[in-house]
């Protein structure tokens, strides 16, 4: 993905990675700060209003209009004098702000390449939706989904999660710079139409190092034939890639389309706010009901339960009971999930269940090498068990597999590298745009105060109370899965010095 640097001063500002650079030594700028002053930035010279700065800055909420107040404050402080000793950002009053200083424009800053895996690499984009009918999307999107997870499953193939996909939804991209991006050699494209009982797919397998087309093909069947078709697809593409046939535990397939629907829809849902939470159980709820055989709705109906624990600043009993009652009977209707094992991995690792623990998160890496979810996982559960060096490597192979990944996965790596003392890299990490759908302000709180910026720290901490009131450091550690006496004390430490409450 394309991005753009800007350069002031001693300063260069990258609003895509959300770092703040003076005389190429990091600026310490909150997620606020650094929204206003990207906007400014990217359109200087521009009166920008307050209700459109508002707007980058706290997008889809009410706020004061003395918050941009502090905000600007802060900046101007954060920034200094401009060269000619007047102010970078001036006011225009009644209506807005202005950013005056000289800017230049770096342009054509690519994100790093990615070298290529020893085997076959590939990538599934997301197919097209080609119908008239814009609900249909979930549905596309779903076929796109099992695809990946059908090839991820192929032990002779490596191959990037959905959500790194999915970061080229609707984006014109050309296909050598997408497999620059997530460094893969092969692109499945496609696109899928469903109406009036049947569906039309069409797929194609480039190879964009000649830019040649492996194979391609249309299928044109019924509805009830689907997930025939996906098994169709993907062993043509392992046939393609391998030169052979290698076929996996088989799948356990939904019998109900309409709980199949749901289920796309829930998933894309659940690493998102307490609302979207809830509206995604709403969702699993009923597609157990359709079809109570249907494992992955299971899978992800605990992981309801469990984030529902987490955005209620739990945990209680009755949601952990009920989180890994359900993660059981997805593993049982299918073992050869996955997604089912490491879940229940999971969740048996906040119930000290160590041992069946890492029994299920070494049968999810057997049955899925490319699982990414299961190493970002493993590697919360392995850092707090004292092995640091052995989790970061997990959440950096977790990483590769899925380089535009969950918010979640950011939380993971900045507690890695708080654990590892790694203060610096975790503030950097953890101030990135993704984690603030997190709880990880915790850990951001505890590296800063780590450093002795105890005032930030103090400041961050402030801002995790008021999503997380009922949070005390002796709950916190009763509830989290620890096998190491010296992390825990470590993570305390922190957590003290940055003012949390005992």
């Amino acid at each position: 993905m394309q991005g753009l640097l800007f350069a002031f001063g001693p300063f260069v500002l990258d609003p895509d990675v959300g770092t703040l650079l003076r005389n190429d030594e990091p600026v310490a700028i909150g997620h606020r700060g650094l929204k206003l002053l990207a906007a400014l930035v990217g359109r200087s010279g521009e009166i920008l209003a307050k209700a459109e700065l508002m707007d980058a800055a706290w997008p889809g909420m009410a706020v004061e209009e003395g918050n941009l107040t502090v905000q600007i404050a802060q900046l101007r402080k954060l920034l200094g004098p401009a060269a000619d000793g007047g102010e970078w950002i001036a006011t225009v009053p009644r209506v807005g702000y202005r950013f005056t200083g000289a800017m230049q424009r770096l342009s054509g800053v690519k994100r790093k390449t990615l070298p290529l895996p020893a085997k076959p690499s590939i990538a599934v984009l997301p197919f097209l939706n080609i119908g008239n009918d814009p609900e249909q999307e979930f549905f596309v999107d779903g076929l796109t989904e099992d695809l990946i997870t059908d090839l991820s499953r192929m032990p002779g193939l490596f191959v990037i999660a959905r959500n790194s996909a999915f970061a080229y939804k609707g984006r014109a991209v050309d296909v050598r710079e997408i497999a620059e991006e997530l460094g893969v050699r092969y692109l499945l494209e496609g696109s899928a139409r469903r109406a009036a009982g049947r569906v039309r797919v069409n797929a194609k397998l480039v190879d964009t190092l000649s830019g040649t087309h492996l194979w391609a093909e249309r299928f044109d069947r019924s509805m009830d034939d689907i997930f025939v078709v996906q098994d169709e697809v993907t062993a043509r593409i392992v046939e393609a890639l391998l030169g052979r046939l290698r076929t996996p535990p088989p799948r356990h397939r939904p019998r109900s389309l309409e709980a199949y629907d749901l289920c796309v829809r829930a998933r894309k849902l659940m690493d998102d706010s307490p609302q979207a939470a809830e509206e995604a159980h709403l969702m699993l709820t009923r597609a157990v009901a359709l079809d109570p055989d249907y494992a992955e709705a299971y899978r992800w109906l605990a992981m309801n339960h469990w984030m529902g624990w987490v955005h209620s600043g739990g945990p209680t009993e009755a949601t952990r009971s009920i989180a890994l009652n359900l993660a059981r009977k997805a593993v049982a209707i299918d073992p050869n999930d996955a997604g089912c094992r490491w879940v229940l991995a999971y969740l048996l690792a906040y119930e000290r269940d160590f041992a069946a623990a890492d029994a299920e998160f070494a049968k999810a890496a057997e049955l899925d090498p490319n699982e990414a979810d299961t190493f970002a996982a493993l590697s919360d559960v392995t850092v707090l068990a004292g092995r640091v060096e052995e989790g970061l490597e997990q959440i950096r192979k977790a990483f590769r597999l899925n380089p535009f990944p969950a918010s979640w996965y950011y939380l993971t790596l900045g507690q890695a590298q708080y654990a590892a003392g790694q203060y610096a890299a975790a503030v950097e990490t953890l101030r990135r745009d993704e984690t603030y759908r997190t709880s990880s302000r915790r850990f951001l709180a505890a590296s800063l105060a780590q450093l002795g910026r105890l005032d930030e720290a103090q400041a961050e901490t402030e801002l995790f109370l008021v999503a997380n009131p009922g949070f005390s450091i002796r709950h916190w550690a009763a509830t989290e899965p620890f096998r190491d006496a010296r992390m825990l004390d470590h993570f305390v430490e922190g957590y003290r010095k940055a003012g949390l409450p005992d």
